[in-house]
């Protein structure tokens, strides 16, 4: 594939994959902010489960095409060998919380905008604003000190990644027997824990949801690590994440001249397009707005806590929670482990009402 032809082709195979991701994220009622409310309030795992079907889908996968020498994740941003626990702790608690507020992650925001959520549109804007601050802008000066501080550099210890299978490998297990173990435990775990749900069997819409969206997530390394390699100018391997990318989205918009088009981008722009083509032929396409300003401070906050706490994790509940964890990542891990604990915090702020509440029942229960 020559140059010319792989920038115009990962941008089109991008925003094509974001519309099946789009739709089906609307149709299915996909959601992990969703999920964590489900279990929380009515204890129904059935969504929480989609999201780890979802996980594991793209574990299987990925780790199929990296087997088979196909994708090179060693040039993804999830096993750089500098470990930055702190920013996936710190980044991942902000961005479960800000998505409680903002009502939805990264990714319903953006299904919910192509639906006619107004709401969801003035939450992208802050979110897109808050993380372009945080990756070149004035908060991006507190994020190079927090890295500086924190940041565990894996190579001091002979290690090429940060990926589970390496830590396995330090055991004396071969690299491939460690990666076997590693998509066994944690893929196949996954599955157990989904399928032995007979209410979440019986649940299509999820079962899909699970599938599909683990499987486009597959497709995305696909396409940049395999068709998007260059010897000279490569794509740079990713898959979905829905932070980073709509702050990209927000300055392509403003300084269109010149600017280029990347994976990220173009699957932003194809999750709206998808969902707003699933909403308009369900008939379910529906302009919302805010109910009052109190509605709307809520949301405001929640898009800067996830543009910041996105960028501070490496990702959302796609982009570390799918993406990341599908490349066996320990700091994906971490970063999945805090945004699920911030996202229960933020149910228990919007029941109980105040933090100081929240912190008296979670004292009084420790």
């Amino acid at each position: 594939m020559d140059q010319i032809d792989s920038a115009v082709l990962v941008p089109l195979l991008a925003f094509g994959l974001g519309g099946l991701l789009g739709a089906t994220a609307q149709r299915t009622q996909f959601c992990t902010m969703g999920a964590i409310s489900d279990v929380f309030f009515i204890g129904d795992w059935n969504r929480f489960r989609a999201w780890m079907l979802a996980t594991a889908t793209a574990i299987v996968g990925t780790q199929a095409l990296v087997m088979a020498d196909l994708v090179d994740l060693q040039e993804s941003i999830y096993l750089s060998t500098n470990l930055g626990w702190a920013g996936a702790i710190i980044g991942g608690l902000m961005f479960g919380f800000g998505m409680t507020l903002g009502g939805g992650c990264g990714n319903k925001t953006l299904v919910r905008l192509g639906a006619g959520n107004l709401k969801s549109l003035v939450v992208a804007m802050v979110l897109g604003i808050f993380a372009y601050m945080t990756l070149r802008g004035l908060i991006g000066v507190g994020r190079v000190q927090l890295e500086a501080m924190t940041v565990i550099d894996l190579a001091s210890f002979e290690m090429e990644s940060q990926g589970i299978p390496e830590f396995l490998m330090m055991l004396g297990l071969d690299a491939d027997v460690a990666r076997l173990i590693s998509v066994v435990l944690i893929g196949g775990g996954l599955l157990v824990f989904c399928f032995k749900s007979a209410a979440f069997r019986k649940s299509r819409a999820d079962v899909a949801a699970g599938l599909i969206i683990g499987g486009l997530i597959v497709c995305a390394w696909f396409v940049t690590g395999f068709i998007g390699y260059d010897d000279f100018e490569p794509t740079p391997v990713a898959s979905f994440s829905f932070v980073a990318p709509i702050a990209e989205g927000l300055q392509y918009l403003m300084t269109f001249t010149g600017a280029k088009i990347n994976f990220g981008i173009a699957a932003v722009g194809g999750i709206i397009f998808g969902s707003f083509l699933s909403a308009k032929l369900a008939g379910e396409f529906r302009v919302e707005s805010f109910v009052d300003a109190a509605d709307m401070g809520r949301h405001l906050s929640g898009g800067a806590l996830m543009g910041v706490g996105g960028v501070l994790a490496l990702g959302c509940t796609i982009g570390q929670g799918v993406s990341g964890m599908s490349t066996l990542a320990f700091g994906s891990l971490i970063a999945l482990a805090s945004i699920i604990g911030g996202g229960v915090f933020g149910m228990k702020y919007l029941e109980e009402g105040s933090f100081k509440a929240v912190c008296a029942d979670l004292f009084s229960r420790s």
